[in-house]
């Protein structure tokens, strides 16, 4: 009952704060729920989505507004990461308590699948925060960065406006899917991908040696 209206009341206080700053207060915090901050950036958008389904705003500005604010925010972290390098990551390790060896092991993944880990890697617990800055510090060019982190705000974007439009009245069920099912699904189907990508390495190391 406690956390019920804890959701509500959050709820509550992120569509006044919609409902007073419009799209500029949704620009603000989508950018900075993408710099990786503890910020209810995606709730925001979903309940945007609610305003857009009430007809108290319109769906391609929101949708443009929440790209543009993510990507701002994104590309920022990224710098940050890019400029920053590997003195940035110590630093950051000490503030998270994240030892060298757990920046070492995402930064392996990301050099091998990049495109993957910036698609998905904003859903994973533990990553999601600092997929930006580990892309920037990974040395990934800027416009590849750029082109799939637009692929996954668009996706994004859209998917959350259209749940708050049409089950934006349910609230605490979209609450708990996000911040539970999703990123077991995401990492479903991460699983799914590097275990195709396996056997498909397999195969081919058959096919080119065969008995």
């Amino acid at each position: 009952m406690l956390i019920t209206g804890g959701v509500v009341f959050l709820a509550d206080t992120i569509l006044n704060y919609l409902s007073a700053l419009g799209l500029a207060g949704l620009l603000a915090g989508v950018f900075i729920e993408a710099m990786g901050l503890p910020f209810p950036g995606g709730i925001m958008v979903v309940l945007t989505g609610l305003l857009v389904g009430q007809g108290r705003l319109y769906f391609l500005p929101s949708l443009a507004t929440a790209f543009a604010g993510y990507t701002a925010g994104a590309f920022s972290a990224y710098f940050i990461g890019r400029y920053g390098g590997r003195p940035f990551l110590t630093f950051l390790g000490k503030i998270l308590h994240i030892p060298p060896e757990g920046f070492e092991k995402t930064l392996s993944w990301l050099d091998r699948s990049a495109a993957p880990f910036i698609l998905f890697g904003r859903f994973l617990p533990g990553v999601s925060n600092l997929t930006p800055y580990l892309a920037g510090v990974s040395r990934i060019g800027p416009v590849f960065f750029l082109f799939y982190n637009s692929i996954f705000t668009l996706v994004w974007g859209t998917v959350y406006l259209l749940l708050g439009m049409f089950f934006g009245h349910n609230y605490g069920l979209i609450a708990g899917y996000l911040n539970k099912s999703l990123p077991l699904a995401v990492l479903g189907l991460l699983v799914s991908y590097f275990g195709f990508r396996y056997v498909k390495k397999v195969l081919f190391k058959k096919t080119k040696n065969p008995i």
